[in-house]
C-alpha cells in the first residue's frame, strides 16, 4: 500500500494561513539525505523560519482564535524518528522537547498531561482519569494501563439518584453532573507514575517544568477553553475557587486571548514533582479534594449541592492497574490493540474490524481524495456503520468493569471469536440498514438489562512515538466539559461517575452491568489504539505501525474505527484519515455524518448531498450534526528507503504535530511499514 506524500505544512490556528518550511539543520533531524529539507525539531515552520510554539511571534500556533468546527488545509507532517500529536500546541511542544532531549514516550506523556490540565481544563487534568496503551520497541510488547476513576467505598447502587439509598431520602441535587456525587477518585497521575516507573528514562521531577513555567508565566486562553468557560459561567459561580479563576471580578467569563496565570496549579505540580503521585492522594492536596467533593453550596451561589462521600482513605487507597491489552488480528497483516474493560473501546473497535474483515473495503474508499480525506462512499459508510451497530449492541448490554461484572461466555475471547464475528457480519444487508441491532447471545450465567444512553464529553487524546520506536496512545479525561465544575488547588475535578448507569436495574428489573458499586470503575468509550504490523518471521514480535485515538464520548469508537479503516483499507495518509468525514452509528436508527466537514453539504437537511441521500435511500436515519472529534494519529512507514513517521492532528480542534520533522522531496512515496 503506498500513497504520495505531500510536502508537510502545519496549519496555525489562523485557519486560512499556510506556512512554508525553511531549510535549516539542528543536528537532530537525521538529515543525511538529499531528498529532505530539515528544520529545527519541535518548532513550528513559517515563511520567516521556525517559530517556537508559545513564543507569541507571528505564525505561533498557540496564538488564540475563536474555536471553529473545522479548519481546512491541514497537510500531513513527516518526521524522521520522533513525533507528538496532541489537541493543544503548548502540550505538543512540551512533549516534543522531552523527546528531543532523549526522553521516552512515557516521559513525554507525563509532560504533555501536566500541560493539558492547564491549557485545556475543559478536557483533562490531574483531577481526572486516563487510559494508556504502551508499545515497547525492544520487547515488541503492548501493555495497557488503567487510570480510570473509581466510585468511593461508601457509594451505593443509588448513589447518583438519592441522597441516601432510597427515594425517601431525597433526590441528588441539583443533579449528579454538578454535585459531589459525580466526582470519582482521580487516577491519571498515579497511572502516569506507574507508566513512568515501567518505561521512563528522564527524572520524574523535571517532566513537570514546562507546565509549572506556563502556569507561573501565564498563557492566552484558547477558543475552546473560552467557549467552555462561557457555556459554564452559571455553574462555575457555584464554586468560589472556580469562579475566581475562570471568571472576571464582575462575574463575566474570561475572554478569548486574555492571559491567565495559575500559581495554585504550579504549586500543586511542584508537590507532585517532588513527592510523586502520593502528593495528590495524601496530605494537603488530598484533603482539598475531599473537602471540595463534600461542599453543599448555598443559596447565594446557585442553591444546594449534594455532597459526595469520598474520603481520604479513598484517595490514599486508589491504585492504577496494568491490564492485558485487547489485541486481535485484522486482515492477517495487522494486529490492533486497545483498552480492555472498564473501557468498552478496545472490544468495540476490535469487533467492528473483525466484522469488516469479512468484506472487501478497498473498492469502497472515498472518492475525490483531497487534503480533507475525500468523499466517503455510500457503501463504505453503510458497512462500517452496520458493523458498529452490531458492536455497540454487545457493548451496551455486556461491557462494564469486569472486576465486578464478568463478560459473557469466555469473556473477551468469546466476543472477539472470528466465527462469532463472521456470524454477526452475516446479519448485514448491503441494501438496507439494521436500524437497531440486537446483541449476540452467549451461554452466560446471568441476565442483564440495558441502561439508558449516557452523554460523555470533555476528553483529549495524545499519540507519541520516541526515537527508539516506543509508542504511547493515551486518552485522558475529566468526563464532561469542565468536569463537575468543582475546582481546587488550580485544577478541575472530574464528573466521571456519571458514566455509570444512574438506575441500577432496567424497566424489567434486570441488573445493569454498568450500575454503580463501591470502588467500581465506570464504563468508558475511550479507545487509545495501537496498530502493529505482523512479522511473518516472528509472530510474537509485531512491529509498530500506528498510534491513534480521540475524544468524543460514546462516538470515540466511531472516530477511531474510521481512522484505522482510512489508513489500512483506504490508503489515506495520517492527516487525511484523521480529517476525513466522521461517520458511524452507536446503534439505533441514526447514522452520523459529520456536517462540520467541508465535503458534506448540509443544505436542505442534507438531501442534496449524495452520501446523505444515498444512506437515507437504504433506510438510514441520517444526522448531519457536527461531530467534535479530536483524533491524533501517527503512522510509521518508509520514505526513500528510510523509516519515517507521518502525523495528523484533527482539524476540528486546536492540535498540532511536532517532531524532528522535515519536508520530503516532491514525488516521494510513503509506504506503510512492512516489518523487519
Amino acid at each position: 500500500m503506498a500513497f504520495k506524500t505531500r510536502a508537510p505544512v502545519f496549519v496555525a490556528l489562523l485557519a486560512s494561513t499556510l506556512f512554508g518550511i525553511t531549510a535549516c539543520s539542528d543536528g537532530d533531524s537525521n538529515n543525511n539525505n538529499d531528498d529532505v529539507i530539515a528544520r529545527n525539531a519541535c518548532e513550528f515552520p513559517t515563511d520567516a523560519g521556525g517559530v517556537v510554539v508559545g513564543s507569541g511571534n507571528p505564525g505561533d500556533p498557540s496564538l488564540p482564535e475563536p474555536s471553529s468546527g473545522y479548519r481546512t488545509g491541514k497537510k500531513v507532517v513527516t518526521a524522521r524518528s520522533y513525533m507528538v500529536v496532541t489537541a493543544n500546541p503548548l502540550a505538543t511542544k512540551a512533549g516534543c522537547d522531552v523527546l528531543k532531549d532523549g526522553g521516552s514516550a512515557a516521559d513525554a506523556a507525563v509532560a504533555v498531561q501536566m500541560v493539558l490540565g492547564l491549557v485545556e481544563p475543559q478536557s483533562s487534568g490531574i483531577g481526572g482519569g486516563a487510559f494508556l496503551m504502551h508499545y515497547d520497541a525492544k520487547t515488541k510488547k503492548v501493555q495497557a494501563y488503567d487510570g480510570r476513576e473509581t466510585a468511593p467505598a461508601a457509594a451505593t447502587e443509588n448513589y447518583l439518584r438519592y441522597v441516601g439509598d432510597t427515594a425517601a431520602s431525597g433526590a441528588v441535587l441539583p443533579n449528579a453532573r454538578s454535585s459531589g456525587r459525580a466526582i470519582g477518585t482521580p487516577g491519571a497521575v498515579r497511572m502516569l507514575e506507574l507508566v513512568h516507573k515501567d518505561h521512563g528514562s528522564k527524572r520524574w521531577v523535571g517532566l513537570f517544568d514546562p507546565a509549572i513555567k506556563i502556569a507561573t508565566d501565564g498563557f492566552r486562553i484558547s477558543g475552546r477553553m473560552a467557549d467552555a468557560i462561557s457555556d459554564a459561567t452559571d455553574n462555575l459561580k457555584r464554586d468560589a475557587e472556580a469562579a475566581a479563576y475562570f471568571l472576571n471580578a464582575d462575574g463575566s467569563p474570561r475572554a478569548l486571548g486574555s492571559t491567565i496565570k495559575n500559581p495554585d496549579y504550579a504549586s500543586s505540580l511542584q508537590l507532585i514533582a517532588q513527592n510523586g503521585a502520593d502528593a495528590l492522594h495524601t496530605g494537603a492536596l488530598a484533603q482539598a479534594i475531599v473537602a471540595k467533593i463534600g461542599i453543599t453550596g448555598s443559596a447565594n451561589n446557585g442553591g444546594p449541592i449534594t455532597p459526595g462521600l469520598t474520603t481520604l482513605a479513598d484517595l490514599a487507597n486508589y491504585q492504577p492497574k496494568r491490564r492485558d491489552a485487547v489485541c486481535s488480528t485484522y486482515r492477517t497483516s495487522y494486529t490492533v490493540c486497545g483498552m480492555p474493560p472498564p473501557s468498552s473501546g478496545g472490544i468495540a473497535v476490535a469487533q467492528i474490524l473483525g466484522i469488516l474483515e469479512n468484506y472487501n473495503l478497498a473498492p469502497l474508499a472515498p472518492t475525490a481524495i483531497d487534503l480533507e480525506g475525500g468523499k466517503p462512499t455510500v457503501q463504505g459508510v453503510h458497512l462500517v456503520s452496520e458493523a458498529e451497530r452490531l458492536a455497540y449492541a454487545d457493548r451496551n448490554l455486556y461491557v462494564a468493569d469486569t472486576d465486578f461484572v464478568p463478560l459473557p461466555g469466555n469473556g473477551i475471547s468469546s466476543l472477539l471469536d472470528k466465527n462469532y464475528l463472521k456470524q454477526r457480519a452475516s446479519l448485514i444487508s448491503l441494501t438496507s440498514s439494521l436500524g437497531t441491532a440486537q446483541p449476540g447471545t452467549f451461554a452466560t450465567t446471568r441476565s442483564l438489562g440495558i441502561g439508558a444512553p449516557i452523554a460523555e464529553n470533555g476528553t483529549s487524546h495524545v499519540s507519541i512515538v520516541d526515537r527508539d520506536g516506543n509508542a504511547v496512545a493515551m486518552t485522558t479525561t475529566v468526563e464532561s466539559s469542565l468536569g463537575s465544575y468543582h475546582f481546587t488547588r488550580g485544577f478541575i475535578l472530574n464528573n466521571q461517575l456519571t458514566d455509570f448507569s444512574s438506575a441500577p436495574v432496567d424497566a424489567t428489573g434486570l441488573p445493569v452491568a454498568n450500575r454503580v458499586q463501591p470502588l467500581k470503575r465506570p464504563r468508558s468509550s475511550m479507545a487509545p489504539t495501537l496498530v502493529l504490523r505482523n512479522n511473518a518471521s516472528d509472530a510474537a514480535r509485531p512491529d509498530l505501525l500506528m498510534a491513534t485515538g480521540s475524544p468524543g464520548g460514546s462516538t470515540i469508537i466511531q472516530f477511531v474505527a474510521k481512522t484505522v479503516v482510512g489508513v489500512l483499507d483506504w490508503g489515506l495518509n495520517a492527516q487525511q484519515a484523521t480529517s476525513m468525514v466522521n461517520f458511524g452509528s452507536a446503534n439505533g436508527p441514526t447514522t452520523n455524518v459529520g456536517g462540520e466537514h467541508p465535503n458534506v453539504n448540509v443544505a436542505n437537511s442534507g438531501n442534496d448531498d449524495p452520501l446523505v441521500a444515498g444512506l437515507r435511500a437504504i433506510g438510514h436515519t441520517v444526522s448531519t450534526a457536527s461531530q467534535s472529534s479530536g483524533v491524533s494519529t501517527i503512522v510509521r512507514g518508509t520514505l526513500s528507503s528510510q523509516t519515517a513517521l507521518q502525523g495528523g492532528a484533527d482539524p476540528r480542534r486546536e492540535g498540532v504535530v511536532l517532531g524532528d520533522t522535515y519536508q520530503p522531496a516532491a514525488g516521494a512515496v510513503f509506504t506503510l511499514f512492512n516489518g523487519n
